[in-house]
């Protein structure tokens, strides 16, 4: 399985000390774009995620090959977002691991798959990778100021039992 991340899913996770989540789910690795390395390992220095990025094997960094492309969808999205979603396109990836709404749909409408921290976390706690889901959603709420509506946070622990 081919699967390329954005750096909101490896921040947030990171923020809650969790990244190992991804690499649970997709033990033969992800990919993530040049513009998704800058943003975590370099300006993100000292901050979640960009020593656990910078340092893990399962991470493969990519250099994109449509530049244009990736600057038409910088009109709406983050360099990030846009290098992800040519990169999942250039690989022909089987899922994109996005969080933000706006780059979610650009995703689909290209037929990429998409899952975010939210699923990542609801497919941790149902496979037994975490014992709590509301916990870790709490953190990710008051520890990593992740926007989530009260009705997803419902209906993950509705997923889930808890």
């Amino acid at each position: 399985m081919i699967v390329v991340a954005d750096s909101s899913v490896l921040i947030s996770l990171s923020a809650i000390g969790q990244l190992a989540i991804i690499h649970a789910r997709f033990p033969e690795g992800i990919f993530i774009a040049s513009a998704v390395w800058k943003e975590v390992v370099e300006q993100g220095r000292g901050r979640p995620g960009a020593e656990g990025v910078r340092t893990a094997t399962w991470i493969k960094r990519f250099e994109i090959k449509d530049l244009v492309f990736a600057q038409y969808l910088q009109t709406g999205l983050d360099a990030g977002e846009a290098e992800s979603i040519v990169l999942a396109r250039e690989l022909n990836a089987n899922l994109i691991l996005l969080d933000e709404r706006d780059a979610r749909d650009v995703a689909k409408s290209f037929g990429v798959h998409v899952l975010g921290t939210i699923g990542l976390l609801i497919w941790a706690k149902q496979t037994g990778h975490v014992d709590n889901l509301k916990e870790l959603l709490d953190k990710l709420l008051y520890t990593a100021n992740f926007r989530l509506s009260n009705s997803l946070y419902a209906f993950a622990l509705h997923q889930v039992n808890e």
